[in-house]
């Protein structure tokens, strides 16, 4: 009986269990899924992604392959562009069954509401919140559904790049949004060896009037940079561009890029009145790049008709309608995993319950991780192009087009991509083909400049501020015909000194400097030392016998070479000896000996042939004694008498011939060589003879010479002998390594010429194994045209060099 009643109720209990899990899969698709928009609906932005996100709702629900039977509703609140109301609306939000939200466009607002959406578990995907740092480690829950402003601060650093401009001045929305940016874009700067030389922030509130932005634009204009980046919001934007206009900053030489907030506004408000345009002549502008579709253009069609061409569609409102279908796709993924819309309590909140919050209605969404997962692991196509998130969870394939504000709209002159920089070609087009950024493959076409021009503006003007350009001058105490300090005064004087004040001399416009000597005036300063002084911002340039080597011009910016240089190898030099016996010294003693031997054995050997059937090899044995020796002598001249009978004997006499002619043409060559030409007292050929020698080897003090033979030849620093002037080098190459001097010398071409020109007993050995020369050198970040590329080279070449004598 018992047995009975035991099987009775594990029926019963399976019964039940099969019955909830039934009922579990008719509930694990309900009847409508709610999702929340979050935005401010009188935006720019806010306008446009409204009607975009409705459009995509009644896409999504007609759509009987997706969501099988389940209604999508979206329930939109508006933010106003305000934190406080952003969090409450995300906070009301979380009272209802929603398992995501759309939005917020604003990227403050996102940073607030980021923290409710990873309490709750609710993912929160933003179409328009573009702020860099909003990572996935700070804010897990945070789905960026748009290109993020990292990108467009690198496609920014490009085009400063690829126009040859080396520092902005920045203006930027002064709250996370703006601040981020503009950090990422020094970031990106950097990279490219620029820079942002001034920033300033304007208030995020309302509070900011024209007043402000013209005592802001002020200080901007006193500045150096001419290249202005605007980071801010449409209505801040368009006054500072009032503002510029009335100062004549939007003129010739000024340079203004505007980020995407420019594009947001033109795309969906365009045409702006004849005032506006006419104050944004010539700026850059960047727009999110979306490539060209069938279901692209049916969109914009279909826009026109339920606008009525009132507003425009902007590439916020195409992330937007792609930002549901996400959702979408991801809910539908969601189902079919066997996911369960459920919220729970969260204990954390029991303890304000009585406070009239009535915070213990917001719920946690038990399965809100796996919801994030589809859509991160989302890979579908839409408006937009590919949607698909990389590990960092940041769109792949992040591309922007470049657009210049020209007459009553604008035109697009290129595109940038992660993968291939700027180019005139479709960023979609290119990815069918290996990457390829070098900077020959970079292009843009033809820009109307502010002030409508074609000249690219050189993007930098003189300080009002008077600052004076601080000249590091090397103090040497060796070769100070290059570079010397005049006794007791602030005055320079020397060869290098003579080409940069001439080169100055020929620029339109007066440049303020002053010369800063460094050193300590007892030794040459170390270059290495005096170059770095530039990165750190004590100079601003270096004038002086600088070596354009490799590991400086990673970090600085040298102008053309104005001295062709190169390391070369010193050795001692000895006149021939051309006494009376100068005559033997072709030959060592031991050639001698074996020549004579020669000599005799060919004698004896031809009279041996011979004197059988030759009369002239006959007769008494010191007669042919003396036949034999002057036979054999006479061959070197070909003026031997007696005439030869045997085939054998004349082709032995034939082979000792050419010899004889071989021997006489050596010792002819070597004996001019000697009488002409002076001789190598050490055994030292070159730069590997040295390398191989294992003896000491002199260099200069304060040479780049000492790092380029340690780490470059791998000669042993233990082998290395600093040298402070010629007579230093004459004296350790006179003493020689045996006398505790050196073998040779290593330095560069322009003091060895100098250095020779004194002392005739040292000649070069080996060819110059390195190429470089001597330039000015700047910081990377300066921008000053006698130390820029392109500038330089037109300086250089209107620079009659041959003016200048050499020392």
């Amino acid at each position: 009986m018992d047995s009975i009643r035991s099987g009775c109720w594990v029926f019963l209990i399976c019964l039940l269990l099969s019955t909830t899990g039934y009922s579990r899969n008719l509930t694990s698709r309900p009847a409508v899924v709610n999702i929340g928009a979050l935005f401010t609906f009188e935006s720019s932005i806010g306008r446009v992604a409204k009607i975009a996100i409705q459009e995509a709702v009644k896409d999504v629900n007609a759509n009987s392959s997706i969501l099988r039977g389940t209604k999508l509703n979206v329930d939109m609140r508006n933010s106003n562009c305000s934190g406080f109301l952003g969090m409450v609306e995300a906070l009301r939000f979380m009272e209802t069954d929603i398992v995501a939200i759309i939005g917020p466009q604003s990227s403050v607002v996102a940073r607030i509401i980021s923290h409710v959406a990873n309490q709750l578990q609710v993912p929160l995907l933003s179409f328009a919140a573009t702020d860099p740092s909003l990572n996935s480690l700070q804010f897990p829950f945070f789905v960026q559904t748009t290109q993020s402003d990292l990108h467009q601060m690198a496609a920014i650093s490009d085009v400063v790049d690829y126009y040859g401009w080396k520092q902005v001045t920045a203006i930027y929305i002064d709250d996370d949004y703006g601040r981020n940016g503009m950090s990422a874009l020094g970031d990106k700067l950097a990279e490219r060896r620029c820079r942002i030389s001034y920033k300033v922030g304007v208030p995020p509130d309302s509070g900011v009037n024209r007043t402000d932005i013209l005592d802001m634009l002020i200080k901007v204009a006193s500045m150096e940079s001419r290249v202005i980046v605007l980071h801010v919001n449409p209505d801040v934007g368009f006054e500072v561009f009032s503002v510029a206009n009335r100062l004549q900053m939007m003129g010739n030489g000024w340079v203004w890029i505007a980020t995407d907030w420019l594009s947001s506004v033109l795309d969906s408000a365009s045409p702006l009145q004849s005032e506006t345009m006419d104050s944004i002549q010539g700026v850059l502008f960047f727009r999110q790049h979306t490539p060209d579709s069938d279901r692209k253009r049916a969109f914009y069609s279909r826009w026109r008709k339920l606008t009525g061409g009132s507003s425009g569609l902007n590439s916020y409102g195409l992330y937007a309608y792609d930002s549901v279908w996400l959702i979408a796709h991801a809910i539908d993924a969601f189902f079919n995993q066997g996911g369960i819309i459920s919220f729970s309590n969260d204990s954390r909140l029991r303890s304000v319950k009585d406070s009239g919050l009535h915070l213990e209605a917001m719920g946690i969404f038990d399965d809100g991780k796996l919801l994030l997962n589809n859509i991160l692991q989302s890979d579908l196509v839409g408006l937009t192009g590919r949607i698909k998130f990389d590990t960092d969870r940041s769109l792949i394939l992040p591309a922007y087009d470049v657009n210049n504000v020209f007459g009553t709209g604008f035109k697009r002159i290129g595109y940038w991509s992660n993968y291939s920089g700027l180019t005139v070609v479709p960023p979609e087009i290119l990815y069918t083909k290996p990457p390829n950024r070098s900077s020959a493959n970079q292009e843009l076409y033809k820009v109307i400049w502010p002030g409508d021009t074609l000249s690219t503006p050189r993007g930098w003007a003189f300080a009002n501020n008077g600052k004076q350009l601080r000249i590091g001058v090397p103090l040497r105490v060796s070769f100070r015909e290059f570079v010397s300090q005049a006794q007791g005064t602030d005055t320079f004087k020397g060869f290098c000194i003579d080409v940069f004040t001439s080169a100055i001399t020929l620029l339109p416009y007066p440049v303020q400097y002053q010369f800063i000597p460094f050193g300590d005036g007892k030794n040459n300063p170390s270059y290495s030392e005096l170059v770095y002084k530039i990165t750190t911002g004590f100079f601003d340039a270096v004038v002086g016998d600088v070596a354009i080597v490799t590991n400086r011009t990673k970090i600085l910016d040298f102008t053309q070479p104005y001295v062709a240089s190169g390391l070369v190898v010193v050795a001692p030099f000895r006149k021939s000896n051309s006494g009376a016996w100068t005559f033997l010294g072709p030959f060592s003693a031991r050639l001698w000996i074996v020549t004579g031997c020669f000599f005799f054995v060919v004698g004896v050997v031809v009279w041996i042939l011979e004197h059988r059937i030759n009369d002239e090899f006959r007769g008494p044995p010191k007669r042919q004694i003396i036949t034999v020796i002057w036979f054999s002598l006479s061959t070197l001249f070909s003026t031997h008498r007696e005439n030869t009978m045997s085939t054998l004997a004349r082709f032995v006499l034939l082979i000792w011939l050419f010899v004889v002619l071989i021997i006489n043409s050596n010792y002819t060559a070597s004996l001019t060589s000697i009488l002409t030409v002076h001789q190598l007292s050490s055994h030292i050929k070159g730069i590997e003879n040295l390398k191989e020698s294992g003896e000491p080897v002199g260099y200069q003090v304060g040479s780049f010479a000492e790092y380029y033979l340690s780490e470059e030849v791998g000669i042993s620093k233990s082998r290395l002998v600093a040298l402070g002037s010629p007579e230093e080098y004459a004296k350790a190459l006179q003493l020689g390594p045996g006398k505790g001097g050196v073998a040779a010398i290593v330095d560069e071409r322009p003091y060895v010429e100098l250095f020779l020109a004194r002392q005739c007993k040292f000649r070069i050995v080996g060819r110059e194994f390195t190429k470089s020369g001597w330039g000015f050198v700047s910081t990377c970040f300066l921008i000053h045209p006698l130390f820029s590329h392109a500038k330089s080279r037109a300086l250089l070449t209107a620079l009659d060099l041959k003016r200048i004598r050499f020392p």
